[in-house]
């Protein structure tokens, strides 16, 4: 049997609001608001109690916490929503509240002492948020292009015209100039440079998943293939019983870190001559298109984290 650790560990729920927090080995709740002096009280207690402090992913409510706790010097873990969730499962716990998340999250900690992540460095934060903000004008210009086709359908593209024109040119302009900052912030760092010029290399990973693969995953070379793939969300997951061998599925992960792999898949299934090789053979051998895009993408994953731990550019007779 696992044994569970029995260090201090302060699990919190994030709200925007509130900080609920629940401590073990002591199980004691507190309730913090989410404002900078909550934030220290909470900094203080975890100091006094020398504590990990841990907390699900929220889609960025925990991001100016967790600075600050790891500016105080306090050990973080920011851990997979899905995990929490499968735990809960595990457990048979159905309610939810605040307060019981908290728990859930202090005791998942105590029984995967390795799992989550540890903060990103002040540069790779600074380039995530412009590469989320990029994502964002994406999907807005994207949104805008169907409503002036619809307009077109409708024969009312003419009312809207000058205004569409307007809004798609400034869009244009902003997103262009978030790739210029993103950039700009990769060629001033040395590290981040080299790792976009390996990862560029690859045929079929292009600026934008090359950026999107150091902002969102940071770990990558420093990690196994199998995990960079688990974290794209890409590894197969099985479901077999006894005899029964029932179809492999891929899911959980980070969901912007798996699309953005698929697109690049996309194209190096036509442009890599190393996975348009593997692609062709498993087509051949009658493959779904779905199944052999997930593949290449899978392999495209574990071809980027190989060569940015090794330091080297692409090689065809590395992949």
């Amino acid at each position: 049997m696992k044994k569970i650790t029995q260090a201090a560990i302060i699990g919190m729920d994030v709200s925007r609001d509130w900080l609920d927090i629940h401590i073990l080995p002591s199980n004691r709740r507190k309730r913090l608001p989410n404002t900078n002096k909550g934030h220290e009280r909470l900094s203080e207690m975890a100091l006094c109690e020398r504590a990990l402090v841990c907390f699900e992913a929220t889609g960025g409510q925990e991001w100016r916490l967790w600075a600050a706790l790891d500016a105080a010097g306090i050990k973080t873990r920011q851990l997979p929503p899905a995990q929490i969730k499968a735990f809960a499962a595990s457990r048979g716990t159905r309610a939810k509240t605040d307060r019981i998340d908290a728990e859930l999250i202090a005791l998942f900690m105590a029984f995967r002492p390795e799992a989550g992540r540890t903060l990103p460095h002040e540069k790779i934060r600074f380039l995530r948020a412009l590469v989320s903000k990029r994502g964002q004008l994406v999907e807005t210009r994207k949104r805008l292009l169907a409503q002036i086709k619809a307009h077109g359908k409708l024969g009312s593209a003419n009312l809207f015209e000058a205004i569409d024109k307007e809004l798609k040119e400034l869009l244009d302009h902003q997103i262009a100039q978030l790739e210029a900052r993103i950039e700009q912030t990769i060629a001033t760092d040395e590290r981040l440079a080299r790792t976009a010029d390996i990862l560029r290399s690859v045929p079929g990973i292009g600026p934008v998943a090359s950026t999107m693969l150091i902002a969102e995953m940071p770990e990558l070379g420093q990690i196994t293939g199998e995990q960079a793939a688990a974290l794209t969300g890409l590894a197969p997951i099985a479901h077999d019983s006894g005899a029964m061998r029932g179809k492999r599925a891929i899911g959980g992960g980070r969901r912007v870190l798996r699309h953005v792999m698929f697109q690049s898949a996309i194209v190096a299934s036509h442009h890599n001559p190393v996975l348009k090789t593997f692609a062709d053979r498993l087509r051949a051998a009658g493959k779904p298109h779905k199944v052999v895009i997930t593949a290449v993408a899978r392999k495209l994953t574990t071809i980027a984290n190989a060569l940015v731990n090794s330091g080297q550019s692409w090689k065809p007779q590395t992949a």
